[in-house]
């Protein structure tokens, strides 16, 4: 069937909400304009309304691109209800696509997505130290980004044509992480068959990137002060210093001011890599990243695997904005990944999202309900929150202290004082 001509809007689709449409009209039935209108403008609601209450009507409307169809005899309620549904429906649409544009359009500082106050800080502080030599200690949350960060600063400053060398402090053996730093010679230890540059020097004009530093043996910071200090490194088994002119970046998910009051770090070296400090927001702090993100993270999964997926549908947006992200955009980028896999959609639905999204109810702290038996005491109602703050804040004690409004002696006592359960 070839649908009837359909005069041009005298205004733009824009400035429509919905549109009603009964089936039976003179020239054209209620399915023909919806063919018609679906095809000009496929984001603008149509809802038909029929006398025929039948599974085939309400099919056909259906597929001929209907939001909603409504059965006659009308109750007012149920039109309105409808009506409400399809403009809201047709909202969400449009902000969805305006969301997908800006992905499209905004070019981020080396992949730092988003336009929240959080992370517009951060992007600005690596604009400002990328053009110096300044030792930088990047800190945040586990799968926040700080690798990502650090790549940003040695690509936005003069070393960008320069090596990136990484190494991840925790994940090397601390018998083996000497050698991996500063190299050896032949014969230094059994496996030692040749001489080897470490990464220091591997990194030449570039940068040298520490990611969880907080994980080095107290053996190794001591060693590591010295290179930091004298700009040299001597390779296990020689007794001759080799000079060195990368930069260095180090990273942590550690409260290294706590660690050092505990014993953990070195007070001098946590000074000597904290010259500058970017602090890397968790995704809870930067809701309005949340959509961005994870559309810039579908285009590009779906662009790998070859998938035809546009967004996300309206009820797969709202729960991805609710839930509290504890594992960072790491989490994130997982659970996208997973929702690709999983859907048979053109849009990811809700129904593609794991249950711990789709059924996450926030953790609200409670302070007394109407049974005497819950009211608490002052320093019961004291303890929870400060335990709250610090489990807000991933156990960092400087921030939770810091929120809290007391220095950090003041919160250790404060948690020497909260009742057992």
């Amino acid at each position: 069937m070839v649908p009837p001509r359909l005069r041009p809007l005298r205004r733009a689709p824009d400035e429509f909400d919905a549109v009603l449409s009964d089936n039976h009209m003179v020239g054209m039935s209620g399915l023909e304009l919806c063919v018609e209108l679906h095809a000009r403008h496929p984001s603008l609601p149509v809802i038909v309304l029929t006398g025929q209450q039948s599974i085939e009507v309400a099919v056909a409307a259906l597929r001929a691109g209907a939001y909603d169809f409504v059965t006659k005899p009308l109750i007012v309620d149920a039109v309105i209800a409808a009506v409400k549904r399809a403009s809201e429906w047709r909202r969400q649409r449009a902000d969805l696509s305006r969301l997908r544009q800006e992905v499209d359009a905004v070019r981020p500082i080396d992949g730092l997505i988003g336009e929240s106050p959080a992370i517009r800080r951060v992007s600005e502080l690596i604009r400002r130290v990328a053009q110096s030599d300044a030792t930088v200690l990047i800190t945040g949350e586990s799968g926040t980004g700080k690798e990502l960060v650090a790549r940003a600063i040695h690509a936005a400053g003069p070393r960008v044509d320069k090596p990136f060398a990484a190494l991840n402090c925790g994940a090397v053996p601390e018998q083996l992480l000497e050698s991996e730093l500063f190299g050896h010679v032949k014969g230094a230890f059994t496996d030692a068959r040749r001489d080897r540059a470490g990464l220091f020097v591997q990194a030449g004009d570039g940068t040298v990137f520490l990611d969880e530093i907080g994980e080095m043996p107290l053996a190794m910071q001591v060693k590591l002060l010295r290179v930091l200090q004298e700009r040299v490194v001597r390779p296990v088994g020689s007794d001759v210093d080799v000079p060195f002119v990368a930069r260095v970046v180090c990273a942590t998910n550690r409260d290294l001011e706590t660690d050092v009051v505990e014993g953990r770090f070195r007070e001098d070296l946590y000074y000597r890599v904290n010259v500058v400090q970017v602090e890397v927001p968790p995704l809870r702090e930067r809701a309005g990243d949340v959509l961005m993100l994870a559309q810039h993270i579908l285009n590009k999964i779906a662009g790998r695997t070859g998938r035809q997926i546009a967004g996300f549908e309206p009820e797969a947006a709202r729960k991805l904005l609710a839930y509290d992200w504890p594992g960072n955009v790491r989490e994130l980028e997982n659970t996208i990944e997973r929702a690709v896999a999983l859907t048979q959609h053109v849009e990811i639905s809700s129904a593609d999202l794991p249950s711990k999204v789709c059924d996450y109810k926030p953790n609200h702290l409670t302070i007394a309900g109407d049974d005497t038996s819950e009211l608490m005491t002052l320093a019961e109602l004291q303890g929870r929150y400060v335990q709250r703050v610090l489990a807000t804040v991933g156990g960092n004690k400087s921030k939770a202290a810091k929120i809290l409004g007391i220095d950090r002696r003041s919160l250790y006592r404060r948690l020497e004082e909260v009742p057992a359960a």
